[in-house]
């Protein structure tokens, strides 16, 4: 038997493979619990009325590292909002422009891709 850890749309479930031979007719269902979801990250704190305007986005894939802004907080160009790491570097990613913080939309250890969709600012 092999154990996995496995993320599905940000839950984490680990499992045990059996290995053995196949027939290509499935298998009769064994009596074992089930693979329950880890706890995950408390969820980053979001705008009740909903986003803003202004999109800030990962430049670069990698995984939240830490969340700077809050939601309700003013910031100025180049702030940083959210520090994304991408191969042992620490990435701030900063807002385009001034504005307040209408919604943090990643949770910190959440992988993003470039480009994804990380804040928003009014």
């Amino acid at each position: 038997m092999k154990n996995y850890t496995i993320t599905v749309n940000g839950n984490v479930y680990d499992v045990v493979v059996e290995e053995g031979t196949s027939t290509g007719a499935p298998a009769a269902p064994k009596a074992a619990p089930k693979a329950a979801p880890k706890a995950a990250p408390a969820a980053a704190p979001k705008a009740a009325g909903g986003a803003g305007s202004i999109r800030v986005e990962a430049g670069a894939a990698g995984k939240v590292f830490k969340i700077e802004a809050s939601v309700g907080q003013a910031v100025k160009a180049g702030d940083a909002v959210v520090i994304v790491e991408a191969m042992k570097m620490e990435i701030p990613v900063v807002a385009p422009q001034d504005g307040t913080v209408a919604s943090i939309d990643v949770a910190v250890g959440d992988a993003v891709e470039a480009g994804a969709l990380l804040a928003t600012l009014n």
